[in-house]
């Protein structure tokens, strides 16, 4: 679904792109009434919690990149973080084994992924207010306002919110269907008596709604220090969680430089670690070394060159990547492009990797002025826990630490877990070109990836981009979607690949970028993927 609001001659104001329509187009009212990209971005992020309550919240957390022209860029980073009670063997006995689809560990009692452990210290409260404090020009109320009718009032439940409430990812996770019911007050919220609201239906979040009235009137310490945060801690300590009053009181946003490298004489701008910037970069610089302008997509050749650029950047990233606040990163060594050109030498291993349940949101936001956001925000998969009487859901951000001690990401009081989040910025020369990110798991950065290389090796417009079929390789199966051709899968296939071919044309497996590209001419265009909702909204003005 796309909306525009136009007005000739066509000079480009304004643009947000996201997967929920509703959200984008209440994010682009904030900048037709004067506001910036940051402030439609949070505005948007509130909206998003609401409407969507099992991907992001203010429960979650995330990480938001910003471009500004006359401050240059900067990184807010407010990952969940675990919770001083815990301990780096806290789950070694429970341990059974890894997942069968790879993502996070099964465990007895599924204490790391549903249920009062298995979440970490929300960040997503203060990332918003420490991002509309530094860059917005609206008030902290004017950007939590919009979405308290929505929750108070109800929407339409859409089919990809239903779908999520139906789908089981397989033997080794908790079903979603069960997963929104893991307390009782969140059955009460997201079933009626145990039965699914059925699409259409409307949806309203009451306790939802006054909380972020609270949050709206009282300000974000509320959340950490005040009201909200002695609700939060009593529930928590009657519940065996392992954080506690002061872990709220203590946390804080990070804001630091983002990871930077180039494409084919282009800068590029990403979240460093324990994001997957770092994987995006060592993809391109793997790629760089070939035309695939020659090749055009899809084709065998630019497949295996996908797939080969996929296998070697996952390998390092199991190895290496982790929070480089408790493990030393090696991202310098990483990035450069003589370890790229050295691995190109050796392409084609396969390693073992985690894959990501397609969890998670995203928005793009350009205004009139060149400001820019990436923000990604998250629940991970979602704990099921919701306090009673505040109506939002927590992150189960605790799932994918490594429940054996003495790995990388082996959990640790205060530190946060690896993520697949990557928002990212490409500039040509102090021009930005390109505004992306994506929800989807590990597969975000394969997906990242390949609209990138849409975009700049295949010239394709952002919709072409984020639409066009895709293969995914995460260490074992390379996956190609159904629309892939079948002589591109035998080829890979004929190449020593395991390749499974999907048989949806358009796969919620993949991963979902939203994308705004700058041309040349300074008009700027986005696109929203289609593999869900998707919404993208503009804004023109007569000269």
């Amino acid at each position: 679904m796309t909306i525009a609001i136009v007005r000739l001659p066509f000079q480009l104001v304004a643009i947000i792109v996201c997967p929920q329509p509703v959200a984008a187009e209440i994010g682009l009212e904030v900048m037709k009434r004067g506001g910036n990209a940051v402030d439609a971005a949070v505005t948007c992020a509130f909206v998003q919690g609401v409407i969507d309550p099992q991907m992001c919240g203010i429960g979650g957390c995330g990480v938001m990149l910003v471009h500004s022209p006359k401050a240059g860029d900067a990184l807010l980073e407010f990952y969940a973080t675990a919770g001083s009670r815990s301990r780096e063997d806290q789950w070694e006995r429970l341990f059974i084994r890894q997942a069968a689809d790879r993502y996070g560990y099964v465990l007895e009692g599924w204490v790391n992924d549903v249920g009062y452990q298995s979440v970490g210290v929300p960040g997503t409260v203060a990332g918003l207010h420490e991002a509309l404090t530094r860059y917005g020009t609206i008030t902290w109320a004017q950007a939590i306002d919009p979405a308290i009718p929505l929750a108070r009032d109800g929407f339409p439940v859409t089919g990809y919110m239903h779908g999520y409430w139906t789908t089981d990812y397989g033997p080794d996770v908790v079903p979603n269907r069960q997963r929104i019911q893991a307390t009782p007050t969140a059955r009460d919220i997201y079933t009626k008596d145990g039965e699914l609201f059925e699409i259409g239906e409307r949806f309203v979040q009451s306790d939802l709604a006054r909380t972020l009235e609270r949050l709206a009137n009282d300000g974000p310490d509320t959340f950490y220090v005040g009201e909200i945060a002695d609700r939060i801690a009593a529930d928590f300590e009657a519940n065996g969680a392992f954080i506690t009053r002061a872990d709220l009181a203590d946390y804080r946003v990070k804001v630091t430089e983002p990871l930077r490298g180039t494409y084919r004489g282009l800068s590029v701008v990403a979240a460093g670690p324990p994001a997957a910037g770092i994987t995006l970069l060592q993809m391109l610089n793997f790629l760089e070394g070939y035309d695939l302008g020659t090749y055009g997509w899809p084709s065998t050749e630019g497949a295996r060159l996908l797939v080969e650029a996929m296998a070697w950047a996952v390998a390092d990233r199991e190895l290496h990547i982790a929070d480089p606040r408790f493990i030393e990163v090696p991202t310098g060594a990483l990035a450069d492009k003589t370890y790229a050109a050295k691995a190109r030498e050796v392409a084609g291993a396969a390693v073992g990797a985690v894959h990501d349940r397609p969890d998670t949101t995203h928005v793009c936001a350009v205004d009139d002025e060149g400001n820019a956001v990436s923000l990604t925000h998250t629940l991970g998969s979602a704990s099921g826990v919701v306090t009673p009487g505040l109506g939002f859901g927590y992150n189960d951000y605790m799932n994918c630490f490594d429940p054996r001690p003495g790995n990388p990401n082996s959990v640790r009081p205060g530190k946060t877990r690896v993520t697949s989040m990557t928002p990212t910025f490409v500039f040509d020369g102090d021009q930005l070109r390109v505004c992306i990110g994506a929800p989807g798991g590990t597969k975000i950065v394969t997906g990242i990836l390949q609209v990138l290389v849409n975009i700049l090796d295949h010239a394709m417009t952002p919709v072409e981009a984020v639409s066009a079929p895709r293969v995914d390789f995460q260490g074992d199966v390379v996956q190609v979607e159904g629309r892939i051709p079948l002589a591109v899968s035998r080829g890979l296939a004929a190449r020593g690949y395991t390749v499974n071919r999907r048989t949806l044309s358009y796969d919620s497996y993949f991963s979902r970028p939203q994308v705004i590209v700058r041309e040349k001419d300074g008009f700027m265009h986005g696109a929203s993927d289609p593999r869900k909702d998707g919404g993208t909204a503009l804004d023109t003005e007569t000269q």
